[in-house]
Order: C-alpha cells, then sequence, then structure tokens
C-alpha cells in the first residue's frame, strides 16, 4: 500500500483524499515506477479544487508530472533501475497520475532523465520548465536571438515564467518579465530579469498595434495580456503562447500579423512528440542554471497538497512547488 491523493466524484459532489491504494488498484501499463517527486501545477489546483473540469473518469489521481525510478517494465527501451520523467500525455486527467508512491504508465510517454538532472530537479523544473523549453525552442525556430532585442515573459513569478526567465538571461537574452506582484522584482532579478513590467500594462483594453518594444515573447495568460503582447511586438518578432490563466479568449486584431509579420507559436506540452520532448530535456540540463532552481522551489508535503492547492487559483504561489513523495538518493 502506498499513499496517494484520491479525487473522486458521486451525485456530482467531488471528494478529494489522502488515501491508501494498493498497486492493485493503478491503471494499465507496460513500466511501473516508484515515484520520487512530483508537483503541484495549475491544472492540478483546477482538478484538486473542482474549479474546472479537468478530471475525466473518477477516481483519479492527479499529479500531471512526475520523476522516480523504473521498477517493472515490459517496455524495450526501459528496465528497473532507470531514472525517468513524464509530463503531460493526459496523466493526472485521463490516467492515474503522479502525487501517488507509485505510477504505472505507458513507457512511450516517459523520458529518460538526462545526466546531471536529479529526481528532484526534475521536478523543480516539471511541466512547467519543460513547457518554458519548449516556448525557448519555439522562439529560436522562428529565428529571434538575443541580438534581435528584449524578450517580454508573461506570469513571470509563477512557474513556466521562472525557468523561462532563467533559460532566456542565461542564453543571453534581456528578459522583461511581467508581474502583478512588485514584491517579486527581486525575484526576477534574481533569475535574470533585466527589466520588470508591470502586468497591468497588459492587462487593459489595448489598440490593435502599439510601439513596437520587444522581439518576441512568452505567454501563459491569454486572453487581453497575449493580444497587447502581440501590438507591442517587433517587425517579424514572435510570441509562443502556452496559457490561459487571463483567458481563453484572444481580443486581438490581424494587424500584427499583416502589418508586421508576426508569428504565434502555440506550444502544447500534453501530447508533444517525443523526440521534442527529449530534445527539450536535454537543452534543459545544458541550459538551465540548476543553481538557481532553489530560489525557485517550495517543496510541499503530500498531506498538505490538498490545503495548497487553492492558493493557486487565488494568485498566491511564486515558482514551482514541488512534492516529495518518496524522496530516492541518485
Amino acid at each position: 500500500m502506498f499513499d496517494a491523493i484520491l479525487i473522486d466524484k458521486t451525485d456530482d459532489a467531488q471528494t478529494v483524499t489522502l488515501s491508501d491504494v494498493s498497486p492493485d488498484q493503478l491503471p494499465e501499463g507496460d513500466v511501473l515506477v516508484d515515484v520520487a517527486y512530483s508537483t503541484l501545477n495549475y491544472k492540478d489546483a483546477l482538478a484538486i479544487t473542482g474549479a474546472a473540469p479537468v478530471v475525466r473518469s473518477f477516481p483519479m489521481v492527479p499529479g500531471i508530472d512526475f520523476s522516480g525510478v523504473v521498477v517493472e517494465s515490459a517496455h524495450a527501451d526501459y528496465k528497473p533501475g532507470d531514472r525517468v520523467v513524464l509530463n503531460g500525455w493526459g496523466v493526472g486527467e485521463k490516467h492515474w497520475g503522479g502525487l501517488a508512491g507509485q505510477a504505472r504508465v505507458k513507457g512511450d510517454w516517459l523520458v529518460p532523465l538526462p545526466d546531471g538532472i536529479s529526481l528532484r530537479q526534475a521536478m523543480a523544473i516539471g511541466t512547467a520548465g519543460y513547457t518554458a523549453m519548449l516556448c525557448v525552442l519555439a522562439l529560436e525556430a522562428q529565428g529571434i536571438t538575443p541580438d534581435k532585442g528584449e524578450i517580454v515573459v508573461s506570469g513571470a513569478a509563477g512557474g513556466v515564467g521562472s525557468v523561462a526567465t532563467a533559460i532566456l538571461a542565461a542564453r543571453g537574452y534581456e528578459v522583461a518579465a511581467v508581474t502583478g506582484r512588485p514584491a517579486e522584482a527581486d525575484y526576477l532579478r534574481s533569475l535574470g530579469a533585466a527589466s520588470i513590467v508591470d502586468r497591468a500594462e497588459l492587462s487593459g483594453k489595448g489598440r490593435p498595434l502599439a510601439k513596437e518594444r520587444w522581439a518576441g515573447g512568452i505567454d501563459v495568460a491569454g486572453s487581453t495580456v497575449l493580444a497587447n503582447m502581440l501590438a507591442s511586438i517587433k517587425y517579424r518578432g514572435a510570441v509562443a503562447a502556452c496559457g490561459l490563466a487571463a483567458g481563453m479568449d484572444l481580443p486581438a486584431s490581424v494587424a500584427p500579423f499583416i502589418l508586421r509579420g508576426v508569428t504565434l507559436v502555440g506550444v502544447d506540452s500534453v501530447m508533444c512528440p517525443k523526440a521534442e520532448r527529449i530534445e527539450a530535456w536535454k537543452r534543459l540540463a545544458s541550459d538551465l542554471d540548476l543553481g538557481k532552481l532553489d530560489a525557485m522551489v517550495t517543496e510541499v508535503p503530500l498531506s498538505e497538497v490538498i490545503d495548497t492547492a487553492p492558493k493557486f487559483l487565488e494568485g498566491q504561489i511564486r515558482g514551482r512547488i514541488v512534492v516529495p513523495v518518496a524522496p530516492q538518493a541518485d
């Protein structure tokens, strides 16, 4: 038996408990993993609080990512003792996730953890950091190099934003970090931000085209924040969009696209092909200053995950929430 966060639903009423679970209850899969660390992400908070219909079947163990060690494997790529990481693939939504002592999953969903990244660091990075790396790769693919100008990052004090800021700064980009929390300015500068932008500047109704300001952007917000960001991107710039914290709408015009040749790149981390995942994790191992992770991380034990989840929706979370499930030396 092992501990797990278990979400269930009866008569339209959702319950969330810390429960004892047997390995026999785990869903089908060809690899069994002892979970060392998981995380608490925005999507996990939505699932646990029931604020959005994230969970597709019940009962469900949330946790959209985890790191751990293979215990049993019928998959050709993995053997017992291998260190692995998982992000997305509907885990924590349609398939039991990482906020439990063990996880049984499809081996095709796993990525070998690169040398130089510990199991804990893998979850300090987590889905948020892996998504941030996908966004950086997307900007690079559009030819957005450090000499082109400043990169704006929305939600910079959050999980994706924190890692994106650190990666971009390490790559030589100047980062304009957007936050609605002025108290986080010193934290963001410690990650490498060159300037701080008040979120209010991007939150109101804007013009179809504004003054050219940034060479590129990474956006986790959507809605008016993304619309205003696009309106201020320089000629031939690009924005990588990966979130909807401010809303699913996009009250923008075609002006940035047809008058400035701006590119809007959608970044999906959930169903991203495995080859791109492996590349992203390799780049995280080489491009991210792992020494900066500690400043981003708050550890929350499994027993406190349920009480911590609402704080995400209240905008009280900085950086990354790491959940030590069964830590292992590596």
